[in-house]
């Protein structure tokens, strides 16, 4: 039942979105997005997953955010792009999800995130700057996911700081949001068809803050501290 919901919105989201976009304007899209991720959030009720926020307040829409967060699930999505909505979250993810995927792919493609080779460094890193300035102009917010790649068992891996350096370099006023998710990656059961049950996620807000390109290493040790109490709490 889960998977048909799944699928369902998946597939009846994508022309919409093609309608949004092409008819009316990319802040309708990013709304059709936002809804979007809203039903895909509500059909793990199907599951019995619940799903909290702790210290979530509204962000300025007038500066530039970067939301960094642990990294345990696809689940750690689609409420992040919900809760954000007014900021249009957009995202840098592996160009491998840029293609296949209804729903999903379109809107990496054609919403103002940016799809990466993990295999190509450097290129990606100017991937990341060009696409830094551009939500930098536009006052958009942007999350990433410093350790690179889904955790498999929980516990927050070490951080990179090539694309933060990169986003922060291009986006020097922006807002930092650390956040800590913490039960998402139970859903998936290690990679199993049949997922959990009654899966209990916490997305905790930690506070906001201003990093200075000088101190993006000593900052993002702190900021994974801070994310790696609440996880394993």
């Amino acid at each position: 039942l889960f998977f048909i919901f799944f699928g369902f919105f998946l597939l009846v989201f994508h022309p919409i979105q093609i309608i949004a976009k092409n008819l009316i304007g990319p802040k309708t899209h990013d709304k059709v997005v936002a809804l979007l991720n809203l039903c895909l959030m509500r059909s793990q009720l199907i599951l019995g997953a619940t799903f909290k926020f702790v210290n979530f307040k509204t962000l300025p829409t007038h500066k530039p955010v970067i939301i960094i967060a642990n990294h345990q699930s696809m689940w750690d999505i689609p409420p992040l792009i919900w809760k954000y909505r007014r900021n249009r979250l957009k995202f840098i993810a592996k160009k491998e999800l840029a293609k296949g995927i209804p729903s999903i792919s379109y809107n990496l493609k054609h919403a103002g995130s940016v799809t990466i080779d993990r295999k190509n460094p450097s290129e990606s890193i100017e991937l990341i700057r060009k696409f830094a300035r551009e939500l930098n102009n536009k006052k958009l917010a942007v999350c990433i996911f410093p350790e690179g790649s889904r955790s498999r068992n929980g516990k927050v891996k070490p951080f990179k700081t090539g694309g933060l350096k990169a986003l922060i370099e291009q986006m020097p006023n922006a807002l930092i949001v650390p956040i800590a998710i913490s039960g998402t990656g139970k859903i998936d059961n290690h990679g199993s068809f049949l997922l959990n049950l009654g899966v209990k996620v916490t997305f905790t807000a930690l506070k906001p803050r201003q990093i200075n390109i000088e101190c993006v290493e000593s900052e993002l040790d702190l900021i994974r501290s801070e994310i790696v109490g609440f996880v394993q709490q």
